[in-house]
């Protein structure tokens, strides 16, 4: 084989799946935390992920298990993948689910009184706007500079702060109370548009920096990107993920297939999904992607 690794059937159109279940599985920390339950309690579907993973150890696995725990009643009908990595972390047991799991806070300030209040929440991933205008491509550094950016509430918008007991010029923003291990961040490609009434696909290029820097000082480092190809209601999932155990490598899990990658520059998609032609350059920096909608994170220092 062209890699030490091994793919997932598809069943129809669940590459959806395939290609968060592979990142699931190449993110050691949180393939070992699974394997290593004993547990079969049917509250969680740790034991059909420790079955796949097992199976993956050693040859092509049929993730059939979890897409019946999953409820996946229509194989054949491709669903959204970040939807589908929360719905597995929701149903895994907490000390695996942990090192993707975050807190945070939307923090808000009254400008009169100074008071701040907090409304805290657990999180997932950080959804970042994704914008195709005149060409440009969509930098990931400065969607997360505008999704930390405080929002100024004034004149017609003001807020009502108890404290005052009148409405007043605020602040508000994200703050992250807990950075987990592993950080998801999801570009928003799906998006609705008034123009058109529906949702459609934003095909812009994303320029992807290996390292980013997270409010609070805290250093993260890509090791794996899920790809989506073609529009809203069809196209191709694949997941281009590095590999601690074969020298920081990079390859590529398309279903049953998986190819090192000697090369990681852009992605390219001919029209017809199934034939999909991937050309890539490895660059210490950044890498620019139409594809990439999925990027997690690992934080520096993190075994």
């Amino acid at each position: 084989p062209e890699a030490n690794y091994y793919g997932l059937v598809n069943h129809g159109a669940t590459d959806y799946l395939n290609s968060v279940l592979q990142v699931l599985f190449m993110t050691e920390e949180f393939r070992e935390a699974v394997i290593r339950l004993t547990s079969s309690s049917e509250e969680y579907i740790d034991h059909h992920l420790k079955g796949l993973f097992e199976e993956l150890l050693r040859r092509r696995a049929d993730p059939y298990n979890i897409l019946r725990a999953l409820e996946v009643n229509n194989v054949r009908e491709q669903q959204d993948a970040a939807e589908y990595f929360e719905r597995i972390l929701r149903k895994t047991s907490g000390n695996a689910a942990q090192i993707f799991h975050g807190r945070l806070s939307h923090r808000t300030e009254c400008l009169k009184c100074q008071t701040v209040t907090d409304s805290e929440g657990p999180f997932w991933h950080l959804p970042l706007e994704l914008e195709d205008s005149s060409g440009e491509n969509h930098s990931v550094e400065n969607g997360i500079k505008m999704f930390f950016t405080s929002t100024i509430f004034d004149g017609d918008n003001q807020l009502y702060c108890e404290i005052c007991d009148d409405k007043v010029d605020a602040t508000r923003k994200y703050v992250i109370t807990h950075h987990p291990p592993v950080l998801l961040l999801m570009l928003k490609r799906f998006e609705f548009s008034y123009q058109f009434m529906s949702y459609i696909k934003i095909n812009c290029n994303a320029d992807i920096p290996h390292t980013i820097e997270i409010p609070e000082n805290q250093t993260y480092e890509l090791y794996a990107v899920v790809e989506h190809f073609g529009d809203l209601r069809g196209g191709h999932y694949d997941a281009v993920i590095k590999s601690k155990d074969e020298g920081d490598e990079w390859f590529i899990f398309n279903d049953s297939s998986v190819t090192q990658v000697k090369l990681i520059k852009a992605f390219y998609c001919q029209k017809i999904m199934i034939n999909i032609q991937v050309v890539k350059k490895y660059i210490i920096s950044s890498s620019r992607s139409i594809g990439a909608y999925l990027l997690f994170y690992r934080r520096k220092g993190e075994n």
